[in-house]
């Protein structure tokens, strides 16, 4: 059977005081009002029987996650009791998968993700599924054209397609995964049209990628084995706090994709964002005359250009005077004004917060 994994246990610490370590990034209803939780879900529905998608997630956002997706089973949100990175997530996935239908291929998604128009990466994806489902030995991924020399994102670099029945050209060899590149590096990378975006998303035979998991990262054994042995039974739960905590804390790509040698890329041109920062939102929300990207039920601008003002609560007015390039984000409890230049110290700003005491803010 054919499974679509989301993982949604990124908090988005670049996002606060919108989100927080309860409350994370792909439940905000920023985007016309829906989640990027929500947009991920409805995309993978295309594709997907409703009872054959799974969540992972955060045992603190579990009750966000269901909220959000109230069609979705609800032991179809997986929670991890601890954070352990991708492999530890991909590999729990998997091994549950796996022990219901041994020949189940898994594509992973992340939920923090905007992808348009649908259709591109949905034909994509029934290429992955179709390429594994002939070459099962075959890991595969999925790299995005880049679109500017971005030094925030890992780079692929792409060889020769590879020959398959369905498309000339739609999968190829991956020679090498690249970590994010200074500036110089990634005007390289997009002129030479060989290397594109790690997206971060996967498709493999649950069984391939455990295979994979025990040769380049052999701790993981033992807990995946434990916890596949009691899932679905009464120590399911007992069984699962008890060993996934046990798991290496480390991506997928450092554990695997950078040390196998079957990689393969499905290259996507299309319009793709990950939404890690407000910066980010610049490409998704439409600016005003004064370029000021606003997301607000109620706003009042005089005399300001350049400006971010986040907020989701409908019944707020957000008033601003002679600003300029500065960030304005509102949550019911918390504010953050800052100079956008200075977006990258929120990381700092919350760990000031923490030292000060105030965790019920974080």
């Amino acid at each position: 059977m054919e499974f679509a994994v989301i993982l949604a246990g990124g908090t988005g610490k670049r996002l606060w005081p919108l989100s927080r370590q309860k409350r994370p990034k792909q439940v905000l209803r920023i985007l016309n009002g829906q989640t990027l939780l929500r947009s991920c879900f409805e995309r993978l529905q295309r594709s997907f029987d409703l009872r054959n998608i799974l969540v992972l997630t955060n045992e603190d956002f579990v009750d966000a996650v269901r909220e959000n997706l109230l069609e979705l089973p609800e032991d179809n949100v997986i929670a991890e009791p601890v954070v352990r990175d991708t492999a530890g997530a991909i590999g729990l996935a998997a091994a549950i998968l796996s022990k219901f239908d041994a020949d189940s291929t898994m594509a992973v998604m992340t939920a923090d993700q905007i992808l348009e128009p649908p259709e591109v990466f949905e034909t994509a994806l029934r290429t992955g599924l179709s390429f594994v489902h002939e070459r099962p030995e075959a890991l595969v991924t999925f790299a995005v054209k880049p679109t500017f020399p971005s030094t925030q994102f890992g780079y692929i670099k792409l060889g020769d397609p590879v020959p398959f029945a369905e498309s000339r050209d739609a999968v190829r060899r991956v020679e090498t995964f690249q970590e994010k590149p200074d500036e110089a590096t990634a005007y390289r990378y997009v002129e030479s049209g060989r290397y594109y975006w790690n997206s971060g998303m996967f498709v493999w035979k649950c069984r391939t990628i455990l295979e994979q998991l025990r040769r380049y990262l052999p701790d993981c054994i033992e807990p995946l084995r434990n916890i596949q042995l009691d899932w679905g039974t009464p120590q399911q739960r007992m069984t699962l706090k008890e060993w996934f905590g046990r798991l290496p804390k480390i991506s997928i790509d450092y554990a695997v994709l950078e040390k196998a040698t079957n990689v393969y890329a499905i290259p996507l041109d299309c319009r793709w964002l990950d939404l890690g920062s407000f910066a980010a939102l610049g490409d998704i929300i439409r600016s005003d005359a004064d370029n000021n990207i606003v997301v607000a039920e109620h706003i009042e601008l005089l005399d300001c250009k350049n400006n971010i003002v986040v907020t989701e609560d409908k019944n707020h007015l957000i008033a601003l005077i002679g600003l300029d390039n500065m960030i304005v984000a509102h949550s019911p409890d918390a504010t953050l004004v800052c100079p956008a230049t200075q977006a990258r110290r929120i990381q700092d700003l919350l760990e000031q917060i923490q030292r000060h005491g105030q965790e019920k803010f974080l």
